[in-house]
């Protein structure tokens, strides 16, 4: 194992699944169906089950070959189109986020999910430890949205979220909502909410008695949807990342830069509104990357 993979490896041991899917080769149920097929060699010895923890010494073989150094943890903005699916595959055979992903891109897994009638910023990582990270609630981060809706705005109601609510017995943390603008039977609501519990937005909105007909994520914590194109992606520069998150990110690993070229070129006051890292539309390739 070579001294970056054993630098991954924490003092007391890792399970060898999470080992597996650090070093960027398949998730972690992919890592444990590869140990189920006995596709993985353990200190010379075919392993028979998952259940595994490994050190910095130990030797790591899949399918005959050395188990590579971890990639370095990276974090992508993606613009993600109404109509897909934030899952590795879809049995109702949906498209979905990572079927249409630059080739070149390493296996990525998304922060959090947005449900396939809605869109915006979706972050990507390499990282499954930055991951949790930035989706556990004591982090704090801030989800903001644009919603449009059907009905009748009533400000008051809307200014009681802030307080919290409970809907068909789940309760909803404070809900922070302001009316952008009403248009005849249409009206704008900007939304910020840490908890992004699975369809939150719709489900309080229609407990106001109002129908949702768009859904815009525009930021997550301090990344920002800016004028990301849908189906686009932007690799955030890992100076960006690590003064987000501070030097303590998972196994003390910085994130990398972009690698593509932007497609076209940008003012530098433009550049300093977004993240500098280079813009590019996706391509289809739906087979290397696997949310964990």
């Amino acid at each position: 194992m070579s001294e970056a993979a054993k630098d991954a490896i924490c003092a007391k041991g890792d399970r060898i699944a999470k080992v597996i899917a650090r070093a960027g080769i398949c998730s972690r149920r992919e890592a444990e169906r590869l140990i189920a097929e006995g596709r993985v060699r353990l200190d010379g010895a075919v392993l028979t089950g998952p259940a595994v923890t490994v050190t910095a010494e130990s030797k790591i073989v899949v399918d005959g070959k050395a188990l590579p150094a971890p990639e370095a943890a990276r974090l992508w903005r993606y613009h993600k189109p109404r109509g897909t699916v934030t899952s590795d595959r879809d049995p109702g055979g949906r498209p979905t986020v990572f079927d249409s992903l630059p080739a070149d891109l390493p296996r990525v897994v998304s922060v959090g999910r947005l449900d396939i009638a809605s869109e915006g910023l979706l972050l990507l990582t390499n990282d499954g430890a930055l991951k949790r990270k930035l989706e556990l609630p004591a982090t704090g981060w801030t989800r903001r949205y644009r919603v449009r809706v059907h009905g009748k705005v009533d400000i008051a109601a809307l200014a009681k979220l802030s307080r919290g609510v409970r809907v068909e017995g789940v309760q909803y943390g404070p809900i922070h909502a302001s009316l952008e603008r009403q248009t005849g039977a249409n009206a704008w609501i900007k939304i910020a909410l840490k908890e992004g519990k699975n369809r939150e937005v719709r489900r309080v909105m229609e407990h106001l008695g109002l129908v949702v007909n768009r859904l815009i994520r525009v930021a997550f914590g301090s990344f920002q949807l800016g004028s990301l194109k849908p189906g686009m992606i932007e690799e955030i520069p890992g100076k960006v990342v690590r003064e987000q998150l501070g030097e303590a990110q998972p196994a003390a690993r910085k994130a990398g830069t972009a690698r593509a070229k932007p497609r076209t070129k940008k003012s530098a006051k433009s550049r300093q509104r977004e993240s500098p890292a280079n813009a590019r539309p996706g391509k289809k390739n739906a087979n290397r990357r696997r949310p964990s």
